[in-house]
């Protein structure tokens, strides 16, 4: 079982390492903490002997750590230029410091990982692929709904070529978020909603918290609460009231 374990515990590679800081951040240089103090602890938890223990890159010692290094210490700092850090294999104390027990890693910055970044790049066009494929086979009336919640009321000016047009730019230009849109299922109800209102079937109050029906101004609901009007409008088309105005609405749009 022990043999096991080894095989699957990964192995510290010496090699040359570069980190870049998240967020596609890129300052002219970023100094990042290497000294613990009471203001910025710098601490790593062992579980093994269950403490936390002190961090500190010396220039002249093995080991980031405070507890295993011994005599006169040289600090040394950590500057990201233009949000990039190349730290050559002969500094293995602070390259442990960096991929292993900086409290900052994987959220300040990362390692750079070819494989990885091959993997999310894979992930990437993956999606985008999946995305284009379901803008292409969309109906036009799907593609409106989706597409409305980009541009608004400006699809109802839009031909059909030019909605399938935006809905591939759309779905190339985010598209996980384009792939969340397609499948919510009250995109539909909510172009609905939408429509009616620029028919004047239905009315929306100046304030945005009640629905009308346009011909006689009777109230059809009051919008809840910190609710989008239209979303709250789409989830009452479900109910047992709603559904009745929903198609009625349906059999009055052009």
């Amino acid at each position: 079982m022990s043999k096991t374990k080894q095989e699957i515990a990964p192995k510290w590679e010496i090699k040359d390492r570069t980190y870049f800081l998240r967020n596609g951040l890129s300052p002219l240089t970023y100094t990042l903490g290497t000294r613990h103090s009471r203001r910025y602890p710098l601490l790593h938890f062992d579980e093994k002997s269950g403490e936390q223990r002190e961090l500190r890159y010396a220039t002249n010692q093995n080991s980031p750590f405070v507890d295993e290094q011994k005599g006169e210490v040289t600090l040394g700092h950590v500057i990201f230029e233009e949000g990039m850090l190349f730290v050559p294999k002969e500094k293995q104390n602070l390259q442990k410091l960096l991929s292993l027990y900086h409290p900052r890693k994987d959220n300040m910055y990362q390692e750079f990982k070819a494989e990885e970044k091959a993997t999310d790049e894979i992930d990437e066009i993956n999606f985008e692929i999946e995305a284009l494929l379901a803008a292409k086979q969309m109906d036009i009336d799907h593609a409106e709904s989706v597409l409305r919640v980009e541009k608004g009321s400006a699809v109802s000016e839009m031909s059909s070529k030019e909605i399938k047009r935006d809905l591939l730019l759309m779905a190339k230009k985010n598209p996980v978020g384009f792939i969340a849109i397609a499948n919510d299922e009250n995109v539909g109800l909510r172009n609905v909603g939408i429509k009616a209102v620029e028919q004047g079937i239905v009315k929306i109050s100046q304030d945005q918290r009640t629905f009308h029906w346009g011909s006689n101004d009777r109230k059809l609901m009051t919008v809840p609460f910190d609710e989008q009007p239209y979303s709250a409008l789409a989830a009452w088309f479900k109910t047992d009231e709603g559904v009745d105005v929903f198609k009625t609405i349906q059999k009055k749009l052009q």
